[in-house]
């Protein structure tokens, strides 16, 4: 179940990375970044 857990987040950063390299405005980018840096983090600490 973590597996899948964890492949559902990464789908969503991978997601999101792709749309803050896509956008150009810079509000758009820097909420984006937001959220990635929160899905990476919760990749990272999720034991």
């Amino acid at each position: 179940m973590r597996l899948v857990y964890h492949l559902i987040v990464l789908a969503l950063a991978a997601h999101t990375a792709w749309y803050l390299f896509r956008e150009k405005d810079f509000w758009k980018q820097a909420g984006a970044a937001l959220v990635l840096i929160l899905f990476l983090l919760r990749l990272v600490l999720v034991k």
